[in-house]
């Protein structure tokens, strides 16, 4: 059985208390008057999005088995289309995105959009908000995206992330200053699919123990030891579960690297984009130091660094100004084996090898919390109506990861009404990292922090969040460690009606 078709039967044998019918769907929450995907307050909520003589973006998706060749290594997986990433879907802030989906898959699948404050019909989440789109089958999404920023799509069903199904979506600012010579967009994934093992084995091992010691903890040159033992970060502790075989940058694998080319003394806006499923990377660009501009879409105040440790669901803009020569953009697995890479070129000089190390990664390395956001993009000072505690558990030897003990579907809606001020505040009681993920909403680090939809949450600590529920609906909320997730740590953020 597919993932996507046990998580719908999973979510369906819970019951019928409270829960509202989109086309035959089971929509969260499972108790209390909830506000449906298809009820009024939605639509009415898109309308305030929509503009008159609103620009409309068409775009189409073929999510359907392909062959890539990674740069060397050639693999059969899934994409949409024949490349990897997908397509880059680009408008502007305002625009009405219409994207067909039309899946060649052997199972079913979906799209979410990451990152996008849009209409809770079209988040992509099924079992939360929509059916699964069948094999054969398609669906038109169709939402107004209202923020600039950074974006990224996949699917929202088992763990297909973690093959070739993801893509970037930019949605640009009709009045971006520019202050840039070019733009470059990154993006850094762990890759495993075509190599032996498809996710889904990788995730069926996780759960039959092969995660704590069994087969030696290894399957498929991958390291998956008790507790994450042999993957851990001085920044991060435990670090994931999987110590993938390869490592991308922009599709390619470290010996035949993507080349980035520009001219000496350019600054340019690089978009890095983290689609992997289990793996938080550290990022540098030899030779120089960045400016960390944006976080998740969002204005930060700008923050010079030397690194970067980007978790998975997360994208940061940084701008740099070019040096002369060929320099290595490392992406380095943290606390794991390996990395990816790409190389700048903007004049002569020998290319890195694929195992070039760079001094800039263990200087000085900043996190979002080391962030503060711009103050045009700061939540205006509101009381909190609202506080909800999101305990976060778990451990590699049951694979179970919970939020306040329970897995999904089992977990309790967090309850919030329309027009509210809400504190989240992500407690992680495991010792294991989780980048938690919030459909629908751009939160607020407390405060002053940098706005942002994906946080790291370090084990042992507590990170509290700050929201206006200005968004109705159902909308998940859960870690972006893909295999965390369907191991349940997973839950929704539901409006009362």
């Amino acid at each position: 059985m597919s993932d996507i078709d046990r998580r719908t039967l999973l979510i369906g044998a819970v019951g019928t208390v409270g829960l509202v019918g989109l086309g035959g769907v089971a929509v969260w929450p499972r108790s209390g008057p909830s506000v449906g995907v298809s009820s009024e307050a939605v639509r009415r909520a898109e309308d305030r999005r929509r503009m008159t003589n609103q620009n409309v973006v068409d775009a189409r998706l073929t999510p359907q088995p392909i062959t890539l060749n990674l740069g060397g290594l050639v693999v059969q997986t899934w994409g949409y289309g024949d490349s990897l990433p997908g397509p880059l879907l680009r408008a502007q802030a305002g625009d009405l995105l219409r994207v067909k989906v039309d899946n060649k898959l052997s199972t079913g699948t979906s799209v979410h959009w990451h990152g996008i404050a849009l209409r809770n019909d079209m988040d992509g989440v099924p079992g939360i908000t929509q059916d699964p789109i069948k094999q054969g089958k398609g669906f038109t999404y169709e939402f107004t995206a209202p923020d600039p920023g950074t974006y990224f799509y996949h699917p929202h069903s088992g763990v297909q992330l973690d093959r070739g199904l993801y893509g970037i979506l930019v949605i640009d600012d009709p009045d971006e200053p520019g202050k840039y010579d070019e733009e470059w967009i990154v993006v850094l994934d762990d890759w495993v699919d075509g190599t032996g093992r498809t996710p889904n084995d990788v995730l069926e091992k996780l759960q039959s123990g092969g995660g704590s010691g069994h087969d030696n903890g290894h399957m498929g040159g991958m390291d998956m030891g008790p507790m994450g033992e042999s993957m851990r970060s001085p920044l991060l502790g435990g670090a994931g579960d999987i110590d993938y075989p390869h490592y991308l940058v922009n599709g390619r694998t470290p010996g035949s690297s993507a080349t980035l080319t520009a001219k000496p003394g350019q600054r340019v806006r690089i978009r890095i984009i983290n689609a992997g499923a289990d793996t938080a990377f550290r990022v540098a660009l030899g030779g120089h130091r960045m400016t960390v501009t944006h976080s998740d879409g969002f204005p930060v105040e700008p923050l010079t660094t030397d690194a970067l440790l980007i978790g998975m669901g997360e994208r940061y803009d940084v701008v740099v100004t070019l040096g002369d020569g060929a320099f290595p953009l490392v992406a380095s697995a943290e606390g794991k084996t390996g990395q990816g890479l790409a190389v700048v070129r903007t004049g002569s000089g020998r290319r890195p090898g694929p195992d070039v190390q760079t001094s800039e990664l263990n200087r000085q390395v900043v996190l979002s919390t080391d962030m503060t956001a711009t103050a045009e993009v700061r939540l205006p000072d509101k009381k909190v109506d609202r506080r909800h505690d999101l305990r976060l558990g778990g451990s590699m030897g049951r694979y179970r990861w919970t939020i306040n003990g329970k897995t999904f579907p089992d977990t309790d809606p967090f309850m919030v009404n329309e027009g509210e001020r809400v504190r989240l505040r992500f407690q992680n009681r495991s010792m294991m990292f989780h980048p938690m993920h919030v459909h629908g909403h751009t939160f607020a680090l407390t405060d002053g922090g940098a706005r942002k939809d994906t946080v790291i949450v370090r084990p042992m600590d507590t990170v509290e969040v700050d929201l206006d529920a200005d968004n109705p609906g159902q909308w998940a909320t859960h870690c972006h460690n893909i295999y965390h997730a369907e191991a349940g740590m997973m839950t929704t953020l539901s409006y009362e009606d």
